[in-house]
C-alpha cells in the first residue's frame, strides 16, 4: 500500500464519499445520497485537492466521486489521489470537459466512470449503482477458487521470429476464448509492441516501475496496466533510446508477483537479452514457449536458449515452437532442425504475411483479426497445450491422478465459431 500507515482503518472505511467544486452539483449529489441511504454530510464541497487533502489523514471510502473542474492537470492529479487511496477504493469522477481522449486516459488511471456536469439524478445513480456492482462481484481469486496462476514467457530465439505476435496472441486467448483475467507483461523496454498490436498507447507504467520499484503493489498494478478488453490488462514501454535501463532486477521481480496476485494467467513477452542480464526472471515461469525459425541461425540460438533453460528454469515447461514456416522456401528441413538442437518440435505455425498485415493495419491481435486461418488455429493449438501444462501443474499439486473437472478448449472454440459461420 502507498499508505500504510491507514491499513488498519479499513473496517471502519465509510460507504461513499464525494467533493464536488459547485453548490449545484453539491445539491444534486446530497439528494441523490438521501435516495441510497446515506447522509448528506457524505457530500463535502471542495474538488480534487480537497480531497487527496483529506484522503491522506483519513480511511478511503469504498466509494469515492471527486469533481475535476477545477483541476489543471487531471491526469497529474489523480495518480496524486491514487497515492493516498487505499487498493479496492471505486473512483469516479466528475468533469466539465467533453473530450473523449481525456475519458480514455482517465479510464486507463484506474478510475470507473467520468461524468459530465451539470449532472442529471438519474447519470449519478446509474453511476453509483455501477460502482456497487463492482464492490459486489466476485474478485479474481475468488472466481479461479482452485484454478492456480500460470505464468508464460516467450522468449525469440532471434529478432523477428513472431514472439512478440505469439505472446499476444496467447494474452488474448487467454482473456477471450477462456474467459481468465490476464495480464500481459512487455519486457522489450525500447522496442516493445505489445500496446501498439492492438492499438494502445503504453503509458508510463512500467517506466515507472523501473524507476521506482518500492511503489509497485497491488494499487500501483491496477492504475498502471492499460485495458486492452474486460480480461486483459498490458504493461509496456516505449523507452527513448538514450535512456537506458538501469535496474538491479528487483522491479521485475516484484512485477511477477503483483501480477501473479491480480490475475489467472500473466504472459510475458520475454527478449533473449532480458534472460542474460536478469535469470531470475525465470523463478516463477511455468511454461517457456521458445520460438524459433527454420533456418541455421535460428537453429544455433536455440541450442543456446535450451541449454539456459536447462540450468536456469528447470521446474518450467519448455514448449519449442517453430514459426512463420513456408514450405515453399525452408532454409532447412525441420528434421535437420530438430537434429541440431536435439530434441522434438513440438509446434509448427504457419507463415501468413497477408494475416500478419491485416492484424497490423486493424490493431488487432492476429488471431482476432484472421480467426478462421492456419495461423490463428495453429496458435490456439499452443494455447491448448499450455493450459494442458497448466491442469498437469495443478493435478500435481493436489496429489490426483486425474482432472478434477472439464477442461475449456480455445482449438474447440476456435472450431465452433468457424462451423456456425458455415451454416
Amino acid at each position: 500500500m502507498n499508505a500504510p500507515w491507514k491499513a488498519n482503518q479499513a473496517g471502519s472505511r465509510d460507504a461513499f464519499t464525494a467533493f464536488v467544486c459547485d453548490d449545484l452539483t453539491l445539491d444534486t449529489i446530497r439528494g441523490v445520497c438521501d435516495e441510497m441511504g446515506w447522509g448528506q454530510e457524505k457530500a463535502n464541497k471542495g474538488g480534487l485537492r480537497n480531497a487527496i487533502q483529506s484522503l491522506s489523514v483519513s480511511a478511503s471510502p469504498q466509494i469515492l466521486l471527486v469533481d475535476l473542474s477545477e483541476s489543471g492537470d487531471p491526469i497529474n492529479d489523480i495518480n496524486e489521489l491514487a497515492e493516498v487511496c487505499e487498493p479496492g477504493t471505486v473512483v469516479i469522477a466528475l468533469g466539465q470537459v467533453n473530450d473523449v481522449r481525456l475519458y480514455r486516459d482517465l479510464l486507463m488511471s484506474g478510475l470507473q466512470d467520468y461524468l459530465l456536469k451539470p449532472l442529471s439524478p438519474d447519470a449519478v445513480r446509474d453511476a453509483l449503482s455501477q460502482a456497487q456492482a463492482t464492490l459486489m462481484a466476485p474478485k479474481n481469486d475468488e472466481k479461479s477458487g482452485d484454478k492456480p496462476h500460470v505464468s508464460t514467457a516467450v522468449v525469440g530465439v532471434r529478432g523477428g521470429v513472431g514472439a512478440s505476435t505469439l505472446a499476444t496472441s496467447l494474452a488474448w486467448l487467454f482473456s477471450q476464448k477462456l474467459d481468465h483475467a490476464t495480464g500481459l507483461l512487455d519486457l522489450d523496454i525500447h522496442f516493445g509492441t505489445g500496446a501498439l498490436s492492438m492499438d494502445l498507447e503504453p503509458g508510463r507504467g512500467l517506466t515507472d516501475a523501473i524507476d521506482n520499484p518500492s511503489r509497485i503493489d497491488g494499487l500501483f498494478i491496477e492504475r498502471a496496466m492499460i485495458k486492452a478488453n474486460d480480461k486483459l490488462s498490458i504493461l509496456s514501454a516505449e523507452c527513448p533510446m538514450n535512456s537506458a535501463v538501469m535496474s538491479d532486477g528487483s522491479a521485475f521481480f516484484q512485477l511477477q508477483e503483483e501480477l501473479r496476485a491480480a490475475f489467472d494467467n500473466t504472459v510475458i513477452d520475454c527478449p533473449r537479452s532480458m534472460l542474460i542480464s536478469y535469470p531470475h526472471l525465470a523463478n516463477d515461469i511455468n511454461v517457456l514457449v521458445v520460438t524459433a525459425e527454420l533456418t541455421l541461425a535460428s537453429a544455433r540460438d536455440a541450442i543456446r536458449v535450451l541449454a539456459w533453460a536447462h540450468s536456469n528454469a528447470p521446474h518450467s515447461k519448455v514448449i519449442v515452437v517453430v514459426n512463420k514456416v513456408n514450405s515453399a522456401s525452408m532454409e532447412i528441413s525441420r528434421k535437420d532442425f530438430e537434429a541440431t538442437i536435439e530434441r522434438k518440435i513440438d509446434l509448427v505455425i504457419p507463415s501468413d504475411p497477408k494475416g500478419a498485415a491485416q492484424a497490423a493495419k486493424l490493431g488487432r491481435p492476429i488471431v482476432e483479426s484472421v480467426k478462421g486461418s492456419k495461423i490463428s488455429l495453429a496458435i490456439a493449438t499452443l494455447a491448448d497445450i499450455v493450459t494442458d501444462v497448466a491442469e498437469q501443474n495443478a493435478e500435481e499439486a493436489d496429489g490426483e491422478g486425474e482432472s478434477t473437472g472439464k477442461k475449456k478448449s480455445v482449438m474447440a472454440g476456435f472450431k465452433s465459431m468457424l462451423s456456425k459461420k458455415e451454416k
